[in-house]
């Protein structure tokens, strides 16, 4: 599908399925470097970055690796509202372990540096951000990311499990918003 119709706007392809696993297999190549010999947590943060987080994982070939899951609601249609809420939390112990979150894309920023310091102050060794999706015209806080998939303009795309209103975040490739 070259467009795709939801609810009251359209959506046109911007990022093919294979452009976005070539990305998700160089990050993951890099992790395995960095984080080699780490008792390493993934964090993924739920809905977005589910497909993101599944993809990355085959291609993380840690031993010591966990994956974990952490609910967050910062968006209403197509804008984020800067009001982090946590739905669902985390049950793992984090205490001296390595810590990379999973995020499927990082616009403001504010939901990141939130959980961020949430991790931080529950005693991780250390927090680094992996994001498949960067937005740095969008950015508003300071922030450090480790591992960047994509950059991309400031418009508003839904696949690959970002959506608009609960819906597209099963297409495969990336879709962005059609202005008019």
């Amino acid at each position: 599908m070259k467009r795709v119709r939801l609810f009251d706007k359209e959506f046109e392809i911007s990022i093919p399925y294979a452009e976005l696993h070539s990305a998700i297999k160089e990050m993951a190549a890099k992790m395995i470097t960095d984080l080699e010999g780490k008792q390493t947590l993934f964090i993924c943060i739920l809905n977005g970055a589910f497909m993101f987080a599944s993809e990355l994982m085959k291609e993380v070939e840690l031993p010591d690796a966990e994956i974990s899951f952490l609910k967050l609601a910062s968006y209403c249609g197509t804008s984020s509202t800067g009001d982090v809420k946590e739905l669902i939390g985390l049950n793992e112990e984090i205490k001296g372990r390595t810590v990379v979150i999973l995020e499927d894309i990082v616009d403001t920023g504010h939901t990141m540096k939130g959980v961020k310091a949430q991790l931080i102050e529950k005693g991780a060794k250390e927090v680094k951000i992996a994001t498949l999706l960067f937005k740095p015209d969008a950015l508003k806080v300071e922030l450090t990311l480790d591992y960047i998939g994509i950059v991309i303009p400031n418009d508003f795309i839904v696949g690959f499990g970002l959506d608009y209103d609960r819906r597209g975040r099963n297409f495969k490739d990336i879709y962005t918003l059609v202005k008019g």
